[in-house]
């Protein structure tokens, strides 16, 4: 008896130590926040969207296209769309944010005229602006429309300079001009005017 009784208790502790070494297993644990796990049809909870390929081995994190990257970019237009007008207008204060930024960049836009100006021409320029808003250099070109003649280059070149120097120096807040102070400005121009030859 005595003897069944020491055989029934090696099996449970035999029994307690297989399981609690299986428990003591390391365990895989998805780090990512259940926010971002990838989609998924029958996946009810929340789930961020992405473009992960199907042969990548667990989750992935897509990357977040935010609206304002290392460098500033933006485009601006001779003839604003109406509903961009309110974007084309000089704010009445100092400038606090990107967007008043912006604004202020594309209201001190003014085209070449009609006489040396071309239909769709577009040129993008680079450059930085220091800490109390003034330009630093002579913004870059890196981009205009590939079969415009030199003329027609160097008029939009002068028109654009012409039009930054006439605004410079913006007022910038103290924060703002902390966070742009050398941080390169991509600005491309597109002349949208019907112009007739």
């Amino acid at each position: 008896m005595l003897r069944r009784i020491d055989f029934c208790l090696m099996i449970a502790i035999g029994g307690m130590v297989a399981t609690g070494g299986a428990e003591a297993r390391p365990r895989h644990i998805d780090a990512t926040p259940f926010s971002h796990a990838p989609c998924s049809v029958l996946s009810g909870r929340p789930c961020t969207p992405s473009t992960c390929s199907v042969l990548n081995r667990g989750p992935c994190i897509p990357e977040i296209d935010y609206p304002y990257g290392e460098n500033l970019q933006l485009t601006i237009e001779t003839v604003p769309p109406q509903d961009d007008a309110t974007k084309y207008q000089k704010p009445d204060h100092d400038l606090q944010t990107i967007g008043d930024l912006f604004a202020a960049l594309r209201s001190c836009w003014s085209p070449p005229p009609a006489n040396a100006a071309r239909e769709d021409m577009q040129m993008t320029v680079r450059f930085s602006f220091n800490r109390s808003g003034g330009i630093i250099g002579a913004p870059r070109m890196t981009f205009a429309t590939a079969d415009a003649p030199a003329d027609v280059r160097a008029a939009y070149l002068k028109a654009i300079d012409v039009s930054l120097n006439a605004c410079a120096p913006l007022k910038f807040s103290g924060g703002l001009g902390g966070a742009l102070a050398g941080r390169p400005i991509a600005i491309r121009y597109v002349d949208n005017r019907e112009l007739k030859q």
